[in-house]
């Protein structure tokens, strides 16, 4: 998902897990039945405060790490990840079982008596209706570019559903399931053709997850309701009602932390204050794995000799977006903007999973993570760019958190130190910001990446197929072929060879300029049992209890 979380505090931390994505769950105290343990709503209500924005409650009309995160509490996905995974391989969650019959065809198989909470059957036709949607309405804020390789669904009977693929043997097809792209819908509340409003989805009781909605303010406060009808894998949870409470302004959610009047906080506090909170006894800090990550996406056709732009030039234009890669100080961004809570990224896909790169470390700047403004000049002069370039930068001053500010005048600074970029840098809220920049009003933009699961793919295939969720209009034939082919090898070195291909010519065309990487840090009171990070990327409900 587009988005940006928690800094982590320590790089050890990251390496040692693997840098897998996060879980914020109860792994101590849920059976390894996944039944998700006692207690099953017995202690009292608890809050949980974010700064996070809500883009969309249909699953068809979002695709950030905000609207996700009620997805999971409200939504049953046919497969999900354990609490408490080591590997974050997905299980059966809604399904009772789910396996490839063939090399095409990956089959379903239903547990019995499933319903929503308003009362309607979940069969498999739900399940049909669901991805078909998506796939249908195709909206360019959504995750259906996570559905690129999925040909058709057909119902077998009512509890049986079959996925055709377009490309034999998927190993991310099972994670795909679990992911944006996988909360199952009511057919008969959801239209085929069109994005259903939040109002109109809390009204029709349209859940099937382990907690309802019972009441809902967009962006202000959405309470839970423990959901009896829900029967996968995470059980009952323990505390039957839960409150998640929106924050404008973090500081007011770190003062509420600290006098209790929230039970737990996620994302996003700065590291000022993560390190300020880490010295207050009446709070815990805590920290884990994960693969966040933070880059500028260039518009292919608006920036600098775009395809749509009057001096439109694709040599003079990739020339723009490397020279911008050798002036970019990756190590200074993290130490002076996030002390070093962020590290520095090189490649697409972050350090800790198969095929890490390094390429913007090798091919750009001096070749060993550090700018260098002559290298960058060069290429400008010998594609025949005048200088300075006139860049417009644009950036999210709400969803990425405080330093984000900060970080981008760090990167204004950086491009412009030798006279080479005259950097327009502006920002915009993020409710206008999601839309403009699917609109092709920004020709570069920040935006922030929290993994949809635990696989390097999810670094490549969003990002880099035709029709990608980033729509910067970047097409390259090789790369999406190679994309397929990492999709469907089953050795895996193969596969790691094939992700560091993919990378290496992406990174020729610098579709997007990779800056940092991080993890995930939540912040609770004492008394709040269940706060545990693992190998999964969602805050999950389930297990939080007083």
């Amino acid at each position: 998902m587009f988005d940006a979380a928690f800094a982590p505090r320590r790089r050890s931390v990251l390496l040692a897990l693997a840098g897998v994505p996060v879980l914020l769950t109860a792994c101590a105290e849920t059976s390894d039945s996944g039944d998700g343990g006692g207690g099953g709503g017995d202690s009292d209500s608890i809050t949980v405060g974010t700064t996070d924005k809500v883009t969309a409650l249909d699953p068809a009309a979002a695709y950030d790490n905000g609207s996700s995160t009620v997805w999971t509490q409200v939504y049953g996905y046919l497969l999900n990840t354990k609490i408490g995974s080591k590997d974050g391989k997905p299980e059966p969650d809604l399904a009772e079982s789910a396996d490839f019959s063939s090399d095409s065809v990956y089959t379903v198989k239903l547990r019995e008596g499933l319903t929503f909470a308003n009362g309607n059957e979940l069969t498999s036709e739900d399940v049909k209706h669901t991805f078909d949607r998506q796939v249908a309405i195709a909206d360019p804020n959504g995750p259906s570019s996570l559905l690129a390789n999925l040909e058709k669904v057909e119902v077998v009977d009512d509890l049986t559903v079959e996925f055709h693929l377009k490309e034999p043997n998927d190993q991310t097809f099972p994670y795909v399931l679990s992911s944006p792209a996988g909360p199952i819908v009511d057919k008969d509340t959801f239209p085929a053709d069109k994005v259903l409003g939040d109002d109109e989805i809390v009204k029709a009781k349209a859940f099937c997850g382990p907690y309802s909605i019972s009441s809902w303010k967009l962006n202000e406060l959405v309470a839970y309701e423990a959901f009896d009808g829900y029967k996968g894998l995470y059980g009952k949870p323990k505390t039957a009602q839960v409150s998640m409470k929106y924050y404008a302004d973090q500081n007011n959610m770190k003062l509420d932390i600290q006098q209790g009047n929230v039970d737990c906080v996620w994302r996003s506090l700065s590291a000022t204050d993560i390190e300020d909170l880490e010295k207050d006894d009446k709070v815990a800090v805590h920290d884990g794995p994960g693969g966040e990550i933070r880059y500028i996406v260039f518009n292919f056709d608006t920036n600098p000799y775009g395809a749509k732009t009057e001096e439109a030039d694709p040599k003079k234009a990739q020339a723009v977006r490397q020279a911008a890669a050798d002036l970019i100080d990756r190590q200074a961004i993290a130490t002076s903007v996030y002390k070093d809570t962020y590290t520095p990224l090189y490649g697409y896909i972050p350090e800790g999973l198969p095929g890490a790169g390094d390429q913007f470390k090798t091919m750009y700047g001096d070749g060993k993570g550090k700018p260098d403004a002559a290298r960058a000049k060069k290429r400008l002069e010998d594609a025949g760019v005048k200088t300075p370039v006139k860049l417009s930068l644009q950036y999210n001053p709400d969803h990425y958190g405080s330093s984000s500010g900060d970080e981008y005048a760090a990167v204004k600074s950086q491009l412009e130190a030798d006279g080479l970029f005259t950097v327009d840098l502006k920002s915009t809220e993020w409710v206008q910001y999601s839309k403009d920049r699917v609109a092709d009003v920004y020709p570069a933009y920040q935006l922030g990446w929290f993994p949809d699961y635990s696989d390097a793919d999810n670094y490549l295939s969003p990002f880099f197929i035709k029709d990608n969720f980033l729509s910067n209009h970047y097409d390259n034939a090789d790369v999406q072929k190679l994309i397929a082919q990492q999709r469907g090898t089953e050795d895996a070195g193969e596969r790691e060879k094939l992700f560091v291909e993919v990378q290496d010519k992406v990174a020729e065309d610098v579709s997007t300029l990779p800056l940092l990487q991080g993890a995930q840090i939540a912040i609770s009171t004492k008394d709040l049992k269940g706060v545990t990070l693992d190998s999964s990327f969602k805050l999950r409900l389930v297990p939080f209890a007083l």
